[in-house]
């Protein structure tokens, strides 16, 4: 497993959730790291993307409430998640894009309203 992510659950809406994204240090300092979310019958949206510079991006309905942010010590992306909404629930995915392309498994996010 090239990217190992952790961390979904159910929360009520207005929490708070952080996912993790493990990979190793090859894939971390070489490649862009991004986080993408599905939802039920949605295609799948990119979320959030950092580059290795640190500079980030955000999808407009999650801009002030999502923080992505990489740890080279651990080899680890995260996505902190505050003010939940119900339109958040998804399975969000960590992805890896360089020479080659990679996708975590998935980890389920639930939000109830």
């Amino acid at each position: 497993v090239q990217l190992q992510a952790s961390g979904g659950g159910l929360v009520q809406a207005g929490g708070s959730l952080s996912l993790s994204c493990t990979t190793s240090e090859f894939i971390f300092r070489e490649y862009v790291m991004d986080w993408y979310r599905q939802a039920p019958g949605s295609q799948r949206e990119l979320v959030a993307h950092i580059t290795r510079d640190g500079i980030t991006h955000y999808l407009d309905s999650v801009k002030g409430r999502f923080t992505i942010s990489r740890d080279s010590a651990k080899n680890t992306l995260y996505l902190q998640m505050n003010s939940l909404k119900f339109e958040d629930t998804a399975v969000y995915y960590c992805h890896a894009l360089g020479f080659r392309e990679y996708w975590g498994q998935g980890t389920l996010v639930t939000v109830s309203s």
